[in-house]
């Protein structure tokens, strides 16, 4: 592929009949061209209808001609609607960079009784308490987190398996929510856990602090166990019988799984889609492995 180009500035000052807006392009194949343009619409044009377009020669009538002017690499007539339809799909393309970073993630702790083959952290042995979060680093942490513009901040707690180290995350919930009160921004936060430790006394305080949970359900007990083992092969027992107690007093929305996909996952879709019917969930997030932590170790097994 050749490198990414504008088209000289004449090509976008002509007076007469249609005109062309910004736009880059590299030649994709020996038959097409790739168009890009600053808000991320694109199209394929083969090298005829490419030339016929640059040079303005090409057909009003085409659905060519109309795509490219539906999606703003050509404008006919007044610019002035075009321009400002493009300048509202640039702003909200970059809304993002308004408010910052939004999403903060604390790993509160290194440590895991879980071994998931896929895990993207190193984890440790649940023995190791030289591995969880500081208070120090943790205000350190939040002192930057409300340096964000942001009005809407989120924060993650994940691991290794947090809830090994829950004090850390009582401290980060009530020390934020006083630092939004004192900024007046709003946070919301959020748990990500295997759910094997969780407690009814760690639930209604996550209850009384509105604290979502996100836990991982890869399907039916004979994947989920295979990819993610623990001692007593009873991951996927503990997870639905926790998924239904945090359910019981968080409410039914403020508990979300996801699956991973593994190569044993791929034999069986059906199972899983069967096993988020059973289990009350009316969405299935997939995420992909990570190729970080233990899966880089153990690739051979997912």
């Amino acid at each position: 592929m050749r490198q990414t180009q504008f088209l000289p500035r004449q090509h976008y000052q002509s007076t007469s009949g249609y005109r062309l807006l910004p736009f880059r392009f590299l030649q994709f194949n020996e038959r097409e061209k790739l168009l890009v343009n600053e808000v991320g619409e694109y199209m394929y044009l083969d090298n005829p209808t490419f030339d016929a377009f640059v040079s303005r020669s090409l057909d009003t009538g085409t659905d060519a001609y109309l795509d490219l002017k539906g999606k703003h690499f050509l404008f006919d007539g007044e610019p002035r609607v075009p321009i400002e339809l493009l300048a509202t799909k640039y702003r909200t393309k970059k809304a993002h960079l308004a408010g910052f970073t939004k999403l903060h993630i604390f790993v509160v702790s290194l440590r895991c009784e879980h071994s998931c083959h896929y895990c993207q952290v190193s984890r440790v042995s649940a023995d190791k308490a030289l591995y969880d979060m500081s208070e120090a680093t943790a205000r350190a942490a939040l002192d930057l987190v409300f340096k964000t513009p942001a009005q809407e901040i989120k924060i993650e707690f994940q691991g290794g398996e947090p809830l090994l180290n829950f004090e850390r995350i009582v401290q980060i919930v009530e020390d934020a929510e006083q630092r939004s009160r004192d900024a007046d921004k709003t946070v919301e936060f959020v748990v990500t856990t295997n759910l094997a430790l969780i407690t009814t006394a760690m639930l209604r305080y996550f209850k009384q602090h509105s604290v979502l949970i996100s836990t991982s359900l890869d399907g039916p007990a004979f994947i989920h166990n295979a990819n993610r083992p623990r001692p007593g092969n009873n991951s996927y027992e503990l997870t639905v019988e926790n998924i239904g107690a945090a359910r019981e007093i968080l409410g039914y929305d403020r508990v979300g799984a996801l699956m991973t996909a593994t190569r044993l996952s791929l034999s069986h879709p059906s199972e899983i889609i069967d096993e988020y019917v059973r289990q009350g969930f009316q969405s299935i997030f997939l995420r992909s492995v990570s190729p970080y932590g233990f899966a880089l170790k153990t690739a051979r097994l997912i």
